[in-house]
């Protein structure tokens, strides 16, 4: 059988994106086998390239957002470096910024101007807020909207709330700027005609907040913050068992109940006792649940646990650190890890969650440097070096 091709092959992406919202989002494109031409300033560039120096040191955030991108580092201030976007925008499929609110509109590469000029383009303006409204203008940044959305007010523990460890708002964005692309383009193969797509974090992350905010806007209370608890599910929490490790459970029904106290914790009149029959008992009395739990564990090796839940059909798992995941099984036996080439060298970085098969791999291309490609960019647009070379000169190109 004959290989396919990824999905976005032939597919010409140009985006002025800065920070983790708009990258991410390009770098799906990118990975699914679309070219993505990605414009940056001339004075340090992306500003998540100056993050941190952590992935031997490049900023982890750049990494992770920017492989298989071409960079063009050229001055939007100026009017050539304007019309070197232009052109470029022209020529492509889909256009993606994130600039400041109103500061694209300024550029006239706003997604209403540029469709208007170019039917088939599907462009793409993500912000922090939408276009309009009182916060239009509001800086956005992850942890802000992750406040303004109400994430934060339902994680962390009842004395504290707490942020998400990852970028929630900017990865939320992310993907919802991914698919729209996507549906757009399919779209536009029906039609002919591309269009607008506009994303905005706090939609985005709002959306996310789907059961709480049900909860919380139909009459009930919203739910309490509950640490790694469930906040209507009892045991579901982590246990420390004898060697220090943290191992998490999941009762989600009565009977997984009844072999949990029976096989595991090695009490089984737990099952039939009122205070904890029922899964309503059991968080009604949630702190001896937690507590006949934890004592029954206490005992066993973090291994003998993770065994014992598992031969009685308990959903469970570790609490991990970072290093675990990176050195996890599961991944290294479904061979999910490959090697990306970066301006330090390779990095080891993990395939894309959508797997095609029968298809080409993910392209996940290197990393590149700031205006690694603005000369080769250039020239394809019919650029003479005399002319490149007076940009340079100029300071609206690196």
């Amino acid at each position: 059988m004959n290989t396919l091709p990824l999905p976005l092959d032939g597919v010409t992406v140009v985006a002025v994106e800065q920070a983790v919202a708009a990258p991410f989002a390009t770098r799906q494109l990118a990975d699914l086998g679309a070219r993505v031409i990605k414009v940056e300033r001339p004075d340090g560039g992306d500003f998540a390239r100056g993050y941190d120096t952590a992935a031997r040191g490049l900023a982890s955030h750049f990494v992770w957002c920017n492989r298989g991108k071409e960079s063009l580092a050229v001055d939007l201030k100026d009017p050539r470096g304007l019309a070197v976007v232009r052109e470029l925008v022209a020529g492509a499929d889909v256009f993606v910024q994130n600039l400041a609110q109103g500061a694209a509109a300024r550029l006239g590469l706003d997604a209403a101007s540029l469709c208007a000029a170019h039917p088939r383009l599907v462009a793409v303006d993500i912000s922090g807020y939408g276009a309009d409204g009182p916060y239009a203008h509001k800086r956005a940044y992850d942890m802000l909207v992750q406040c303004e959305a109400g994430l934060v007010s339902v994680t962390g523990t009842a004395d504290r709330p707490v942020k998400a460890g990852i970028p929630a708002a900017d990865i939320a964005a992310a993907m919802y700027a991914f698919s729209g692309v996507l549906a757009a383009l399919l779209r536009r193969a029906n039609t002919g005609r591309g269009g607008p797509v506009e994303v905005s974090m706090l939609d985005a992350l709002a959306e996310w907040m789907g059961h709480p905010l049900h909860q919380g806007t139909h009459g009930s209370a919203p739910p309490a913050r509950t640490g790694l608890a469930h906040s209507v599910i009892a045991p579901y929490d982590a246990y420390a068992t004898a060697d220090g490790e943290q191992v998490l459970l999941s009762v989600q029904n009565d009977r997984e109940w009844r072999r949990l106290a029976e096989q595991v914790l090695r009490r089984p009149e737990l099952a039939d006792d009122p205070d904890f029959a029922t899964n309503a008992a059991r968080t009604a009395n949630r702190e001896r649940t937690d507590e006949a739990v934890g004592r029954g564990l206490a005992g066993l090796t973090g291994r003998e646990a993770l065994a014992g839940l598992e031969a009685a059909g308990i959903a469970c798992a570790r609490l991990n650190t970072v290093a675990d995941v990176a050195a996890h099984p599961q991944l290294a036996a479904r061979d999910r890890w490959r090697e990306v080439g970066t301006p330090v060298g390779p990095l080891r970085a993990l395939l894309p969650p959508i797997t095609l098969p029968g298809s080409e791999e993910a392209r996940m291309g290197a990393v590149p440097a700031l205006g690694e490609h603005t000369d080769a960019l250039l020239r394809a647009l019919g650029m003479t070096d005399e002319q490149t070379s007076a940009l340079r000169r100029d300071g609206v190109i690196v």
